[in-house]
């Protein structure tokens, strides 16, 4: 019994040191990164840090040449321009991020932790209490660059050549090239050296719409670039014409579109003069729209409510277009109908066989025991 007590006694007495025992300073697992970026854009620095009890995480500033002058920073400063997110866990984790950039925000931003008892204490020195890393942001001025308007297609443009362009006016360095992207993705055979940039869009279709961009590069700045919208009205080319299910079972339907911008989809079932919107209320019908494509997912069949015609529509700022699909449901029995059919015929014909035989007349019998022929 004395022995068991001695035992509990370690334990406890080891629980309330650990604390102590497994105490760690603060470190840093990630700091944040210099950057060099334009005006109007965004930047973010990312900090994270080590440590038991978890750090505390601190954002400060300070002006271009005063870096012995920092002040620190709030969430919602600079006109809400600044935005401060900070979780702590494990490790502490916090992401600075300042949009809507202008010359003014360039300086040095640090990341400052500590997870020591003294350290917001005015008597103790910060640089011993609190581990620090920095960053440097450049903001240069954003180069100029004229381009076209943004160009809607219609009918009456599908004959002729659109032309994009753009040209740089005034740069803060020497440009080294230029190139076009359309939705993110670089064009091919665009590239040039010029100021002056053009691209072609011959016949133009609905599938030719979308964000196209112009990019130029530097050896020591941030790519700039401009944008032009190709615009035009929704044009689906991929549906379902028809679905055919048996009752109880799950039907998909679909529709996919080109055109920008992105369609906003409706789907209606065309049930006689009063068509009925769709959506996902009913716990059985469920649809997902993602940019150009839409899907309609209908689940355990009914044989009386779903069989009909559905109409996905496609709408955005310059038109719409829709298209159909028809749905047949069949009953459980439907896999049966070919044997039925098979075995009904049998029957019938077992039928007439019997009947036949039974309404023989006796002459038409021949009798064995006469002789056949001439004797």
């Amino acid at each position: 019994m004395h022995r068991n007590a001695v035992m509990l006694a370690v334990v406890l007495l080891g629980n309330l040191m650990l604390p102590f025992i497994s105490a760690q300073n603060a470190g840093f697992v990630k700091s944040p990164l210099s950057e060099t970026k334009l005006t109007g854009d965004t930047f973010e620095l990312y900090c994270e840090v080590v440590g038991y009890p978890t750090p505390e995480i601190q954002w400060w500033y300070a002006e271009v040449n005063r870096a012995d002058s920092f002040k620190q920073l709030w969430d919602g400063a600079r006109k809400r321009r600044v935005s401060i997110n900070t979780a702590y866990g494990t490790n502490g984790v916090s992401v600075l991020g300042i949009t809507r950039l202008t010359l003014e925000d360039s300086g040095t931003y640090e990341c400052r932790a500590s997870n020591d008892p003294r350290r917001n204490d005015l008597r103790q020195n910060p640089a011993i209490t609190w581990i620090r890393a920095q960053a440097t942001i450049s903001v240069l001025q954003k180069p100029k660059i004229n381009a076209s308007d943004q160009t809607i297609l219609t009918a009456d443009t599908s004959s002729k050549q659109v032309i994009l362009q753009c040209n740089l006016t005034t740069a803060h360095t020497r440009h080294k090239e230029s190139f076009w992207m359309k939705n993110g993705q670089d064009i091919p055979n665009t590239r040039t050296e010029q100021k002056d940039t053009i691209y072609r869009i011959n016949k133009p279709r609905a599938d030719d719409s979308g964000e196209y961009m112009c990019v130029y590069t530097f050896d020591t700045a941030p790519n700039a670039n401009a944008t032009i919208e190709v615009k035009a009205k929704p044009d689906i080319t991929g549906h379902k014409r028809s679905e055919n299910k048996n009752e109880g079972e799950n039907a998909t339907l679909y529709c996919k579109s080109v055109g920008y911008p992105h369609p906003t989809w409706t789907w209606r079932k065309m049930d006689g003069k009063s068509p009925m919107e769709l959506d996902n209320s009913t716990g059985r019908i469920f649809i997902t729209n993602r940019d150009n494509y839409t899907e309609l997912n209908i689940l355990n069949l009914d044989i009386n409510t779903d069989p009909g015609i559905y109409e996905c529509n496609a709408t955005n700022a310059i038109g719409n277009n829709a298209q159909t699909t028809i749905l047949r449901v069949r009953s459980h029995l439907a896999p049966l109908w070919p044997f039925l059919g098979v075995l009904a015929e049998i029957i019938i014909l077992v039928v007439i066989i019997v009947v036949y035989e039974k309404r023989k007349r006796p002459d038409d019998i021949i009798d064995d025991d006469e002789p056949v022929g001439q004797m």
